[in-house]
C-alpha cells in the first residue's frame, strides 16, 4: 500500500514545506520583536507586586509593633492569672476574659466545624439548583456586617431564653465563621481528583466510606487551614458578643472595647495588654495552621 505522502505530488509537498517554514519564521520574528516589550511588562508587573507586598507588610509590621510597644508593659504572670478589676484600680488581670473567650470559641467550633464540612461535602457532590442557591447564600453571608450577625444571634438565642450566655455568643461566632468554612472547605475538597472518588465507588465501597477515607483524607491539609483561618476571624470579633454575653470581662474582645474607652490609664493599659495577647494568639493560630498543613501534605506524599 502506498503511503499518503507518496500520493501527493512532489511539487505540492515542496510548496507545503515552504509555507510551513515561512509561518514558523514569521512567528519567530514576531516573538523576537516583542521580546523586549514582554520583558519590560514582566518587570513592571514584578515591581508592582513587590510594592504591594511592601505596603501590606509595612501595615502589618506597624500594627504589630505599635500594639507590642503599648501592651508589653502590662504583660506578666499575674496579668494572665488574676481577675479583672474596676477601671480605676490598677493591676487588673484578664483570667476570666481568657477563659470566656476559650469557652465561646470552643462552643463555636463544635457548632461550625461539622456543619461546615457537611455543607461543603454536599456542595462538592451536587450541581443542583438548590446547591447553587446555597453557594449564593453563603457568599451573601460572608459579606454581612458582624453586627447584623450579632442581632441575629440575639433574636434566636437570647430573646427566647430571656438571658445572655456564652452559648449565645458562640452561636453568633459560629454563624460568622460558617461562610468562610463552607467555601474554603469546598475548594479544599475539590482539590482531590474526581477519579479517586470514582475508583473507590467502582471497587464497591460505599459512597460514605469513599468520602471519608479518600476525599476528606486527601483534602485534610486544606480543611485544616480553612478551619484555622475561620477561627482566627472569629476569635477577634466583638460585635456578635455585644448582643449575646452579659459582661465585658467574659471575652477578650469585649474587655478591649470596654477598657479601651475608659479615661483611666490603668484600664487603657489593660486594654493594650489584652490586645497584644489576642494578636499573639491569632498569629500563633495562623503559623500552626500553615505548619500543620505542610506536615500533612508531606506525610501524604
Amino acid at each position: 500500500m502506498q503511503t499518503l505522502t507518496a500520493l501527493i505530488p512532489r511539487r505540492d509537498l515542496v510548496r507545503v514545506g515552504v509555507r510551513e517554514s515561512s509561518r514558523r519564521q514569521l512567528i519567530q520574528d514576531s516573538a523576537r520583536r516583542s521580546l523586549r516589550r514582554r520583558h519590560a511588562t514582566a518587570a513592571v508587573a514584578r515591581i508592582a507586586c513587590l510594592i504591594a507586598l511592601a505596603i501590606a507588610l509595612a501595615a502589618l509590621v506597624a500594627e504589630i509593633s505599635y500594639t507590642a510597644l503599648r501592651g508589653y508593659g502590662a504583660l506578666s504572670v499575674s496579668f494572665l492569672t488574676h481577675r479583672p478589676t474596676p477601671p480605676e484600680i490598677a493591676n487588673g488581670g484578664i483570667s476570666t476574659a481568657l477563659l470566656g473567650s476559650a469557652e465561646i470559641i470552643g462552643f463555636a467550633l463544635a457548632i461550625a466545624v461539622p456543619f461546615g464540612l457537611a455543607v461543603a461535602l454536599y456542595l462538592r457532590e451536587s450541581s443542583s439548583n438548590f446547591a447553587n442557591a446555597v453557594r449564593f447564600a453563603t457568599d451573601v453571608m460572608a459579606g454581612l456586617p458582624s453586627i447584623v450577625i450579632g442581632i441575629f444571634a440575639y433574636a434566636i438565642v437570647v430573646r427566647p431564653t430571656h438571658h445572655f450566655s456564652d452559648f449565645a455568643g458562640a452561636v453568633g461566632i459560629a454563624v460568622l465563621m460558617l461562610p468562610i468554612m463552607i467555601r474554603a472547605n469546598e475548594q479544599a475538597l475539590r482539590t482531590v481528583p474526581i477519579e479517586l472518588w470514582e475508583a473507590g465507588v467502582a471497587l464497591g465501597a460505599r459512597r460514605s466510606r469513599v468520602t471519608r477515607s479518600v476525599v476528606v483524607r486527601g483534602a485534610l491539609p486544606g480543611l485544616v487551614v480553612a478551619n484555622f483561618v475561620a477561627l482566627a476571624r472569629g476569635v477577634g470579633e466583638t460585635a456578635p458578643l455585644l448582643f449575646t454575653i452579659s459582661a465585658p470581662t467574659a471575652a477578650m474582645t469585649l474587655l478591649i472595647y470596654s477598657d479601651g474607652t475608659q479615661a483611666f490609664a490603668s484600664a487603657q493599659q489593660v486594654a493594650w495588654g489584652t490586645a497584644l495577647v489576642l494578636l499573639a494568639f491569632v498569629i500563633v493560630i495562623s503559623v500552626v495552621a500553615r505548619g500543620f498543613a505542610f506536615y500533612l501534605t508531606r506525610k501524604a506524599r
